[in-house]
């Protein structure tokens, strides 16, 4: 490897995805092979503002990799958001010697590396750890398989009371600006409709669906729900329905933080474990300011920048399919 990197820090930032630890083991393992000093910042930028810094140890990963969370902890910092706490934590880099970053995390970890290396540089490369699915450049992120397969584990229970007592659930699943989830749980479930921010849909298609499902004789009713759709969530859609259709049990369930935690599936972990080891390569062969991801197969690098510039896309065939195979 061609590069002067002596000593690494690893921090995990934002919401928290299943395969965080898996990834953290990866790059940590990875460094040391490297003969690198590995540092572990814990609570994001937080942690990182305040000098909450420790060296780890091929032991500090051991027998994390099944495990959920992540054990370097993350946070939410407005204070990294401020020029004074951007140059706080610069600081602690420079104190503890620390010549490069692996960051781990979302959207909102990839813009803040954004601000922070306008004005401070430092050797950083990022790994993709969101349940959303919501970046450019990596056609999986560390966590949605998890959550999809956390989703469908619910919904299939809620479809078998719902079908008990001929009732319709209106089934709220994370995802943020992001319907991904929906769409993945909404078709392996057979959900009769999925609602999702990126396809904008009137309440009086919603209706007309149920109404049309009604006519059919078809008793029971799966609606999934992306958290931000453009309707609002079940709470907002509930009484919209019940209004229309008075005389039918409607039940509603957010199935909230249960998506975010858990035992990561096979396919997180690989997929940790392969973009950490990826990340700490990069780094070394003089990658910055990137994210690592899986295209087509595979390893690309996408500046952060672009990965956060935009969404990637809904695949209008799936929107298509949903109508059909739920019709």
């Amino acid at each position: 490897m061609d590069s002067n990197i002596r000593k690494l820090g690893i921090l995990t930032s934002g919401g928290d995805s299943p395969g965080m630890n898996a990834a953290i083991r990866a790059a940590v393992r990875t460094s040391l092979y490297h003969g690198l000093e590995v540092y572990g910042i814990r609570r994001g930028y937080q942690g990182l503002i305040e000098g909450d810094i420790s060296r780890m140890q091929s032991t500090d990963v051991s027998n994390i990799i099944q495990r959920g969370g992540t054990i370097l902890k993350t946070a939410r910092s407005k204070e990294f958001r401020t020029d004074e706490g951007m140059q706080k934590a610069y600081d602690q880099l420079q104190q503890h010697g620390i010549e490069g970053l692996i960051l781990l995390g979302g959207d909102g970890t990839f813009r803040g590396a954004v601000s922070f290396f306008n004005k401070h540089t430092i050797p950083a490369v990022g790994v993709p750890c969101t349940i959303d699915k919501d970046l450019v450049g990596t056609d999986q992120t560390i966590g949605f398989d998890t959550a999809v397969n956390t989703a469908v584990w619910a919904i299939d229970k809620i479809r078998d009371t719902a079908e008990a007592h001929d009732r319709l659930f209106l089934v709220e699943v994370m995802g943020r600006d992001a319907g991904y989830i929906a769409i993945h749980s909404g078709i392996a479930c057979g959900a009769e409709d999925i609602l999702i921010p990126e396809r904008t849909r009137t309440i009086e298609e919603v209706l007309d669906r149920i109404d049309s499902d009604e006519r059919r004789k078809k008793t029971v009713h799966i609606l999934v729900v992306a958290e931000h759709d453009e309707l609002g969530g079940v709470k907002d859609l509930y009484p919209l329905v019940k209004e229309h259709f008075p005389l039918m049990d409607i039940r509603t369930c957010v199935l909230g933080h249960i998506q975010r935690g858990g035992s990561p599936s096979s396919a997180d972990r690989v997929l940790a474990s392969r973009l950490g080891h990826a990340a700490v390569n990069g780094l070394l062969r003089g990658q910055t300011q990137v994210m690592a991801g899986i295209v087509n197969g595979e390893l690309v690098y996408t500046p952060f920048v672009n990965a956060v510039k935009q969404h990637s896309c809904i695949d209008e065939d799936m929107l298509e399919m949903i109508k059909v195979l739920a019709s």
